[in-house]
């Protein structure tokens, strides 16, 4: 009698194990090349806005193609899809480790993004499926808890490879991990399907032709000018899209992403929360660890480690917190984790100086990390909870989306802050433009916050459940299903 548990218990930790991994290795890459810079810059050559760009083509291939990538997982196999992507993934990290110019590199990282684009939303679908309903904020607080360390982890472990073996090995790590995962996924992930699935081509010409602009502005901002005709073309073209595909939303019910969705109050919210904690924290993370390395002086190994009190702190806080989330709802872990992180970057605010010690970081690193872990952990749950089981890849999609452009904006935003107060030509002129960007970023959170509070409380979300699950029912009967 027990066997079927067991086997149902195996699937889901093999489905953890599986999309939490590949779920690490595609939000490492995001910020896991800036430590290295220079001695890529050293081996290849090129530009310092050919090195901007191999952090960007990655970051602007996976935001523009997440929705999409959903879209495809629904439509053709969402294990099908998760294969195919973790396969182009590895292949083009390998071209990447062996790049023999800067433009070869960048390609690879834009085919990267690709692979990562049709990977990441799939892998919350598909483990979401694999795991039972009352454990399913633990599993799903794991997985954030993975892809949230990766994300902050990328400098350190960026600059620790290149420090002591080299550059190429910041992506020959992901090739044994792929080539082991590919087998595993085939055999140990379970196929699933959207019901009626399509490919919505005018939704997804809308929405892949607005996130590229908006993106493509966003990141080549700082280097182009905020009021140059490419950013301005790029923002405008986007934004009119972006409202083009809003409009197919609401006017076709069977759109890629109907725009009903977010008439939920808790899709919605944690939907806005997202896109404002990337923005704050990402764009913080970029110039704290270059504080750290070009005025603290610590190399960049050693300005990773010390910044683990920050990005270490969701291994040990994040499957608490999914359990905690499981038990009193995800909406208050949530809104303190992010009210914690708004904090953090505050306390950041208010020592950081050019001799500051880092005893007087130390409780800034710590509540942030805390925070950081809090959020992560139920926010995966409150998105694939609030939509129906058909919805979920689109949805997943949706919410890495608004990430991806979340960070993409951060780094822009924050970064023309610091431009404009400051530079790079002094420590004290560093800390100068530091300090307001970082206001910028906590102010940023804590309105993340306070939309995170807006969401309805566990109890209103089962009665909104039970209304839409019999009006469905209903619309079914009427219809004669």
């Amino acid at each position: 009698m027990n066997q079927p548990a067991a086997r149902g218990g195996a699937n889901a930790t093999w489905a953890l194990v599986i999309t939490g991994a590949a779920g690490f290795m595609a939000a490492l890459d995001n910020l896991v090349v800036t430590t290295a810079l220079p001695s890529i810059r050293d081996d290849l050559g090129g530009q310092l806005a050919d090195l901007e760009w191999t952090v960007n083509a990655y970051t602007l291939t996976f935001a523009v193609l997440l929705m999409f990538g959903a879209a495809l997982g629904d439509r053709f196999g969402r294990r099908r899809l998760f294969v195919s992507g973790l396969s182009i993934f590895t292949a083009a990290s390998a071209a990447a480790a062996v790049a023999p110019g800067i433009n070869s590199l960048i390609a690879a990282r834009a085919v990267q993004g690709v692979g990562a684009a049709i990977m990441m939303p799939l892998a919350l679908t598909l483990l979401t499926a694999a795991v039972p309903a009352a454990k399913r904020g633990a599993a799903l607080g794991i997985f954030s808890a993975a892809t949230g360390i990766a994300v902050a982890a990328g400098p350190l472990v960026g600059g620790s490879l290149t420090e002591h073996i080299s550059w190429e090995w910041i992506f020959w790590l992901n090739v044994p991990v792929g080539l082991v995962l590919l087998p595993l996924a085939r055999t140990r992930l379970k196929e699933s399907y959207a019901p009626n699935a399509r490919i919505d081509l005018p939704g997804t010409l809308l929405i892949s032709g607005g996130l590229f602009g908006i993106v493509y502005a966003l990141v080549t901002a700082n280097a182009e000018g905020w009021t140059s005709p490419l950013v301005l073309t790029g923002l405008i073209v986007g934004t009119a899209l972006i409202g083009g595909f809003v409009h197919h939303g609401i006017r076709r019910p069977d759109a890629m992403l109907p725009m009903r969705l977010f008439k939920n109050r808790t899709f919605a919210g944690i939907n806005a929360a997202s896109l404002l904690m990337f923005l704050g924290m990402f764009g913080s993370i970029f110039l704290l660890s270059q504080f750290l390395q070009g005025v603290a002086g610590y190399s960049p190994t050693e300005a990773g480690l010390r910044m683990l009190p920050w990005t270490a702190m969701p291994l040990i806080v994040a499957p608490l917190a999914g359990i905690l989330s499981d038990r009193i709802g995800g909406r208050p872990v949530v809104t303190a984790g992010l009210a914690l992180q708004a904090l953090g970057l505050a306390l950041f605010a208010t020592v950081i100086e050019p001799d500051v010690s880092y005893a007087a970081q130390l409780p800034a690193l710590v509540i942030s990390g805390i925070g950081m872990a809090l959020y992560f952990a139920p926010a995966a749950s409150l998105v694939m909870s609030s939509v129906r089981p058909e919805e979920q890849g689109i949805a997943s999609g949706a919410n890495n989306a608004l990430r991806e452009v979340g960070g993409a904006l951060g780094v822009a935003v924050l970064g023309a802050v610091f431009s404009a107060q400051g530079g790079y030509e002094t420590p004290r002129i560093f800390v100068d433009g530091t300090v307001p960007a970082l206001w910028i970023g906590s102010a940023v959170v804590g309105v993340a916050a306070l939309a995170a509070l807006a969401m309805p409380g566990r109890r209103a979300r089962g009665r909104t459940t039970v209304v839409r699950d019999s009006q469905a029912e209903g619309e079914r009967k009427t219809v004669g299903v």
